[in-house]
């Protein structure tokens, strides 16, 4: 089943446009309703742009009450809602419904409070990730969690797909760093959930609806934990002629009891490309590269810096240099947060993969997605969350060739595989939204997927909230073929209630 078949697989409603525009009318003004095609373009698609839907409707509310009178709307007349932040996810969770209203936030830009005593931040789910660390920079604090995208996402998108980034080894997840939220639910009503507190009575809904992709609800307002600025930051670029060997090598300094800010990874043609785009000082003929940035009190960092100089060259590396001076520090990073866009400076188009895997297979996987390129006949350039063992394939094709599209997919697909079988999972942070929705079926057993379907169904009876995304029905699963996968097979019934 295509993507664009399991778009199909969403609620049908019978209520005509010019009617439900009628409706909006009555508590949203006309300028924050987009019902024409060309208004509507823009929202079409994420920052997975291979597949495109154009929105029944669009709808930009400013305040709360707009949002949770737009959803008891929706609710009330059996009308699909997709929420969207910045649009810039990778996996299609942000894809319209073709007969829903999208939802955006993009006007709920306001930080309403910064409590440095308490460190920490109360915004709405439009502020962009880079603007709290910069709102909060006056006060010697800081957001942690650091998405390449940080310049452009929003806090309600990286809440909604439980973004990392480069200090995530560190530091943790958005998870680790959001006290509390506000969400509206489908049918209108506002939840808060978690507290400013250090525990919570009762079940952690607040990591239930963080990562879970806009399918319990719609998030108004989070508030963030902030972390005091390091007294010193300083990082290490480790040049390597083999991936492998810099796989192992970044397995090594987990080990040695190492924890650093960052541990990132790139191979040549990531390099390469990156260099090429920001000068950043990257070695053009290096096979692998590591950075790694220790931060904290400065006696502690000289000392793990030597420590982790001295792994690097057991393990086989061909340079070590620590960054001068903070600009220097800042050169390097910015050629891995810009190793995304440098690649498609190489290639027509580029299929992101995201994957996790145990740190101590990071060689042999490394190895086999070499051997799988060759097999499919198209290269890749990996550039990954080396700490945590976040994968980030990016797989070079040309949509313009006929069938590259699909050979791209059939190779991220073997991809995710790979990282199931040694351990792993199917994502680290881009989530699953519409692109991973089959892997879905290998990754968890039809209990699991269930028990999932059921949590799903307590907050959102109708499926109305981004539906065909993240969870596959039982039936697709079956229609995949992961059946054997789990040993046995599903009851009809139980497809036809699923």
């Amino acid at each position: 089943m295509s993507y664009q078949e399991h778009a199909a697989e969403i609620v049908v409603h019978a209520i005509e446009k010019p009617t439900f525009v009628r409706q909006l009318k009555q508590f949203l003004s006309a300028d924050n309703i987009l019902s024409e095609p060309e208004d509507m373009k823009p929202y079409e698609c994420d920052g997975l742009s291979a597949y495109r839907t154009l929105p029944w409707l669009v709808t930009l509310p400013e305040t709360i009450a707009e949002a949770q009178a737009i959803l008891r709307l929706c609710h009330r007349q059996g009308v699909p809602v997709v929420a969207r932040g910045a649009g810039t996810g990778l996996s299609g969770g942000a894809l319209p419904a073709a007969n829903g209203v999208l939802l955006s936030l993009a006007k709920f830009t306001r930080i309403l409070s910064i409590d440095p005593a308490n460190r920490r931040a109360c915004v709405q789910p439009g502020v962009r990730n880079l603007a709290v660390s910069e709102a909060a920079a006056v006060f010697g604090l800081y957001y942690a969690p650091d998405p390449s995208s940080q310049i452009a996402c929003t806090i309600g998108g990286n809440v909604a797909e439980n973004s990392g980034g480069v200090h995530c080894l560190k530091y943790g997840l958005t998870l680790q760093n959001v006290l509390a939220l506000k969400l509206l639910t489908i049918d209108g009503e506002i939840l808060t959930l978690g507290t400013e507190g250090l525990d919570n009575p009762g079940y952690d809904l607040l990591a239930l609806v963080t990562g879970s992709e806009g399918l319990l609800g719609v998030i108004v307002e989070v508030t963030l934990k902030l972390l005091p600025i390091p007294e010193t930051a300083a990082t290490l670029l480790a040049v390597f002629a083999d991936i492998e060997k810099a796989g192992a090598a970044v397995a090594a300094i987990i080990g040695s009891g190492l924890i650093p800010a960052g541990l990132e990874m790139m191979d040549g043609l990531a390099i390469r490309a990156a260099e090429a785009f920001i000068a950043a000082g990257y070695p053009d003929d290096a096979e692998a590269l590591i950075l790694c940035e220790m931060d904290g009190l400065t006696v502690q960092v000289q000392a793990d810096l030597a420590k982790a100089e001295n792994i690097f060259h057991a393990y086989g590396a061909l340079e070590v240099r620590q960054a001068l001076n903070d600009n220097e520090r800042k050169k390097f990073w910015a050629g891995r947060k810009a190793a995304f866009p440098a690649v498609g400076r190489i290639s027509p188009d580029y299929y992101c993969m995201d994957g996790t895997i145990p740190r101590r297979r990071l060689a042999e996987v490394l190895k086999e997605i070499t051997r799988l390129s060759r097999e499919f006949g198209l290269s890749v350039a990996n550039v990954f969350h080396a700490g945590d063992g976040n994968l980030h394939p990016l797989i070079l094709y040309d949509a313009n060739k006929p069938g590259e599209l699909e050979l791209a997919e059939s190779f991220g697909g073997q991809i995710l595989r790979l990282c199931i079988e040694v351990g792993g999972t199917i994502t680290g942070e881009h989530g699953i939204g519409m692109e991973k929705i089959n892997q879905m079926c290998l990754q968890f057993s039809t209990a699991e997927l269930r028990q999932f379907l059921a949590i799903k169904a307590v907050f959102d009876p109708q499926g109305l909230l981004n539906p065909g995304k993240a969870l596959p029905s039982l039936r697709r699963c079956a229609e995949f073929g992961a059946l054997h996968v789990h040993h046995g097979h599903l009851p009809y019934p139980e497809l036809d209630r699923f």
